[in-house]
């Protein structure tokens, strides 16, 4: 099962009680983690290891975070790319895979090969030290996936493990391609948690006018509503890099584009950015429909202020006729 968030409550159930079953494994030194797999009619072995993912911000401060990286590592473990660090958090050996990290300037962060408790120290003391726009711990996305290394399978992903030749043990640049993308889905799932839990802030609203007739929002709220929907929609189409191709893949060889056009179709990226963009059209739609009807009241009374002024005004002027003719007003 696939380990990311769908906006149906039932995928998401799903989802959630597999990160609950992931998060209750007991914790292994980095020599346990990763093991030799058995593979039996396999002459050569493989080595398998965890790849967590979070989005511990809206974004990172680039300087910030470059400031922080160069402060605690040396500057021989550190690459810059256009839109992402790379940090050899500890060197590849023989027998274990080395542990790598991806600083993505959207606010995720993929670590390769460490264990919760290293993952836990470079979230709390570099992440968060980095973060432009921090997200609420209880709202950060954590995403996990499995690899491991064989010595006769090309580059895949299947069952949320990513299998990778022994050749790219030691380069980080397949590694990058493939957190790309599934950098994109852990902030893509950010998004989804967020407009889900717009929906459900809202969903009330149709039935109420429905049954009523009113909705018991003012203006303002329905505008701040329609606020909100903007910012996500724009976070997702127009301010982030969730939909672009990153610019790596121009300079990369074909090969590795194609490793993450894989991956992307494996998290069915586009499926999920055109429901998304739909949740968005509904919530628009009826915030607008809100929206109107509001306005619709509001200009009825004041139709209504309106026409009891002329009302007022129509009686002045019939008191002030009689009163010319004295039958108003007149003292005996």
């Amino acid at each position: 099962m696939r380990c990311w968030r769908h906006f149906s409550s039932a995928v998401r159930q799903c989802s959630i009680s597999h990160r609950s079953s992931c998060s209750s494994l007991p914790c292994h030194s980095v020599a346990g983690i990763f093991q030799d797999l058995d593979t039996g009619t396999r002459a050569a072995s493989s080595k398998r290891g965890r790849i967590t993912l979070y989005c511990p911000a809206d974004s990172f401060d680039r300087k910030k975070l470059d400031e922080v990286l160069r402060a605690t590592f040396p500057a021989s473990a550190i690459k810059s790319y256009p839109d992402v660090f790379y940090v050899e958090y500890f060197a590849a050996s023989d027998d274990t895979p080395g542990g790598d990290l991806f600083f993505f300037d959207y606010g995720v962060v993929a670590c390769w090969g460490l264990d919760s408790a290293q993952e836990a120290s470079v979230i709390r003391t570099l992440a968060r030290q980095a973060a432009g726009t921090p997200v609420d711990a209880g709202e950060m996305e954590v995403d996990q996936f499995q690899f491991n290394y064989s010595s006769l399978e090309k580059p895949h992903i299947q069952n949320d493990t990513v299998t990778l030749h022994r050749k790219a043990a030691r380069d980080h640049q397949v590694k990058l391609a493939i957190s790309y993308a599934l950098a994109q889905s852990t902030k893509l799932s950010l998004h989804e948690r967020r407009v889900t839990e717009m929906v459900l802030e809202t969903k009330h609203l149709p039935e109420s006018l429905a049954r009523t007739g009113k909705v018991a929002l003012s203006p303002e709220t329905i505008a701040k509503l329609i606020g909100k929907v903007f910012i996500q929609k724009a976070a997702v189409n127009l301010l982030s890099s969730v939909l672009d191709t990153p610019e790596f893949f121009w300079r990369a060889p074909d090969s590795f584009q194609a490793l993450y056009e894989r991956i992307c179709e494996y998290l069915e990226l586009e499926e999920r950015v055109e429901v998304l963009n739909a949740r968005f059209a509904v919530l628009q739609e009826m915030l607008d429909m809100l929206r109107d009807h509001e306005n619709n009241h509001h200009n009825a009374r004041l139709e209504w202020i309106v026409i009891w002024l002329i009302v007022v005004e129509v009686v002045v002027g019939v008191l002030e006729v009689l009163g010319l003719f004295g039958l108003v007003g007149s003292e005996k």
